[in-house]
């Protein structure tokens, strides 16, 4: 008897460390999603131009094709290579973030470089061509290309989701962990995607449909603020990306050695805060220190423009066009 009542003992000892576990998982996956932000509010903002120019009927089904290849480029390629960094190259894991915080650069440059300088944004794609295309096969081709472009975010989400993880963590709490944000944040992402492709529609079918005017009403106002949610959207996903990727920048960069503009900005921050009361200090520390990383983020990314455009891509080029041959 005396042996079950330990065996009893043990068992619930095992259970309150894995219920500790399981809480300090959802604990880290939820700090680990929040340092993705802006790559996850730039996946959001990017994602709905791949169902533009669809059938309604096919905007959903095509979302959910994304969402699926974006999982599978979280769990199946990411999170076990994840798990090799962390393993056998930690060292790699700060010049890779920095990596992925230059690509965010650039790209938010870039989107504000075409705000500023309209003919140079890339030409329309033109739309015969694709209109004699089969239908299926298009969306096909829609569907790749979204899910290559959130091969490059989701491998940004979980390095910045890896470098939030504390040292000494077991592997599978490493790996349940990523896999938490991974899902978590596809499901997140994907879903307001679908709500947002899905609004125009509802609030169409409201306008003309509801038995109420002040339903119908309703309707149309979604129908009329779904454009300009759409440029909201855009520009705070660009902000974000731009916020996000200086922030990763300057913190390696001090990481590196190489700490003084890191410094300088949080000198500034504490300074600014300073002046004003104590409930007030925390939120005008962040803004300040958020602006100054976008400032350097925006730079450092126009600096990035003309190397992307006259070495970077035309290196790719000629290899994809090797790859062709």
């Amino acid at each position: 008897m005396s042996g079950l009542l330990a065996l009893l003992d043990d068992v619930a000892g095992i259970a309150k460390i894995a219920a500790a576990s399981v809480d300090d998982v959802a604990g880290q996956a939820a700090k680990a999603g929040a340092k993705a932000a802006g790559a996850v509010i730039d996946d959001a903002a990017v994602t709905p131009k791949y169902v533009h120019g669809f059938a309604a009927a096919r905007e959903l089904p095509i979302v959910g094709k994304i969402a699926l290849g974006s999982i599978r480029n979280k769990l199946v390629f990411l999170l076990p290579l994840a798990l090799l960094l962390s393993s056998f190259a930690p060292w790699a894991i700060t010049p890779l973030l920095m990596l992925g915080g230059a690509y965010l650069c650039f790209e938010g440059a870039e989107k504000v470089w075409h705000v500023l300088h309209p003919a140079a944004a890339h030409p329309a794609e033109d739309a015969a061509p694709k209109a004699k295309e089969n239908a299926a096969l298009l969306e096909e081709k829609k569907v790749r290309g979204a899910v290559k472009t959130d091969f490059i975010l989701s491998a940004e989400i979980m390095t910045i989701a890896l470098s939030a993880l504390p040292e000494g963590d077991a592997l599978w709490i490493e790996a349940l962990t990523l896999a938490i944000v991974g899902i978590g944040i596809t499901a997140v992402v994907y879903g307001g995607v679908a709500i947002i492709v899905k609004a125009d529609d509802v609030g169409l079918w409201l306008a003309e449909n509801a038995r109420l005017a002040a339903t119908r009403a309703f309707g149309r106002a979604i129908v009329h603020f779904m454009p300009l949610f759409m440029k909201i959207l855009m520009i705070v996903g660009t902000a974000a990306m731009i916020w996000v990727g200086g922030n990763i920048i300057l913190h390696g960069l001090a990481e590196l050695g190489f700490g003084a503009p890191y410094d300088w900005i949080h000198h500034q921050s504490e300074a600014v805060a300073a002046k004003v009361g104590e409930a007030w200090k925390p939120a005008l520390g962040w803004a300040v220190t958020a602006f100054c990383d976008g400032i350097f983020g925006v730079l450092f990314g126009f600096v990035l423009i003309p190397v992307v455009t006259f070495v970077i891509s035309p290196v790719l080029g000629m290899f994809a066009k090797k790859e062709a041959a």
